[in-house]
């Protein structure tokens, strides 16, 4: 018999496991939702899917396009913890731009991030490996289960924390191709925003950040940069401590995720340790009691409103939530993040590793995020030793500079492209990645 037959073979004998096992249905079309008037603007699916003794749910939400031909976008919130509806409300915009182009499935991931759920108690253990092998195989039993995308073109996105297990993903899958592993998964790129991906990167270019934003003087940076000669973490000089801690004074109640932003009265952040603290710990923020106060001048407050509203029953019958496996759902789930193990440091060596494979990625970073800065991000970019392909210029939306963009490569077949754009135009930005690559394989 041939290799080839005995894929085939192989591939029908899963099916037919998969379908003599779960005999339960396990996914449903949701047409409504409290709150919404009339029925949603799109098709949305909504499920679970078992890897192992996990229950993942999901969101798909199906290409207005060409559904069986567009891309599957299979797309994981930051955190880690955040529920995948994070993404699907409140980067609703961006949605409607993809459906046109692509389809897009949101994953509830870790483990107890929104629905997602373990059958026992050793389940619940996430790290930034297991959650990618956990993605993998999630991708792979939900192709099994959708059939009719199995040939489609995949796009893995994610933002934040997540940028982290985005690569080892990819990777993940990659190999998996290469060990013959079925069902095959299409990859063909990435997309990733303001992604973390070497924390003590991250952290020591939050005062060049500062200084390049105005929100340190010149005097401040320089006593910092000559104390520190560069190390503004985890230093044992005593002159570079004390200049780090009179930064720290003048930027711990700037928000962080958008400097221009308010930081809002409600929030009150996780108290920092030590004068360099916060340049190495992720702001992670407590939501006190809201007094009642009817002004939403800040847009955080419909975080608030959102943990209200998908703690109702109606709601969760709506979207087809197995009754009493989650006891309580919040947009972020702060018990999960604080017990994640976070055993990737640094993700740059996954990012040179896919040089070499094909896939097609895009990088965007806001100019005014401080968690992780731009500069970041452009230095790890410039460490993989692409060649420039587009030398660094602005690109426009309505004849207005939204953002400036460079295109790098490693051959005709792998290209990343990096941006700095301002928020509301990553919209256009994805989808025109999208749009572009479609054209390029056709």
């Amino acid at each position: 018999m041939s290799s080839k037959s005995s894929s085939v073979c192989v591939y029908l004998l899963l099916l037919l496991l998969v379908s003599g096992t779960r005999t339960a249905v396990s996914h449903w079309v949701v047409k409504t939702l409290p709150g919404f008037p009339g029925e949603l603007p799109f098709k949305l699916e909504t499920g679970y899917i078992s890897v192992g003794e996990v229950e993942f749910f999901y969101y798909f939400v199906e290409s207005e396009g060409n559904p069986g031909a567009d891309p599957l976008l299979l797309y994981i919130n930051g955190g880690p913890g955040c529920s995948a509806l994070n993404g699907l409300l409140y980067q609703i915009v961006i949605i409607i731009m993809l459906l046109q182009t692509a389809n897009v499935l949101f994953l509830d991931a870790p483990v107890g991030a929104g629905f997602s759920y373990a059958t026992i108690s050793e389940a619940w253990s996430a790290s930034d490996t297991i959650v990618a092998a956990q993605a993998y195989e999630f991708l792979r039993n939900w192709l099994i289960e959708h059939s009719n995308f199995m040939n489609n073109p995949v796009y893995l996105g994610s933002d934040s924390y997540q940028g982290v297990v985005t690569p080892i993903l990819a990777q993940d899958i990659i190999n998996g191709n290469e060990a013959g592993i079925e069902p095959q998964v299409n990859i063909k790129g990435l997309s990733l925003g303001c992604p973390h991906t070497n924390t003590d990167l991250e952290d020591n270019t939050r005062v060049i950040f500062a200084h390049r934003m105005a929100l340190i003087s010149d005097a401040m940076y320089k006593s910092a940069k000559t104390s520190c000669n560069g190390n503004y973490i985890d230093s044992t000089n005593a002159n570079c401590t004390e200049a780090v801690a009179s930064i720290s004074q003048c930027i711990e109640q700037v928000n962080e995720a958008d400097i221009l932003g308010p930081n809002c009265a409600f929030i009150s952040p996780k108290p920092k340790e030590g004068a360099q603290g916060f340049l190495n710990e992720y702001s992670r923020n407590f939501i006190l009691p809201w007094s009642g106060n009817g002004d939403f001048w800040c847009k955080n407050f419909d975080y608030i409103l959102f943990d209200i509203w998908i703690n109702y029953k109606s709601v969760q019958d709506a979207l087809h939530v197995r009754p009493g496996t989650v006891k309580e759902v919040f947009r972020c789930n702060i018990t999960l993040t604080s017990e994640y193990s976070y055993n990737v440091k640094d993700a740059i060596p996954y990012h040179k590793n896919l040089t070499n494979s094909g896939l097609q990625i895009l990088v965007f970073s806001g100019d005014h995020d401080m968690s992780v800065t731009h500069i970041a991000v452009e230095q790890w970019i410039n460490s993989l030793d692409l060649t420039i392909d587009t030398e660094w210029r602005p690109w426009f939306v309505d004849g207005q500079v939204a953002g400036e963009l460079d295109t790098l490569q490693q051959s005709t077949n792998a290209r990343n492209v990096m941006t700095c754009s301002i928020d509301g135009f990553t919209t256009i930005l994805s989808s025109s990645f999208l749009q572009l690559l479609l054209l390029e394989e056709r």
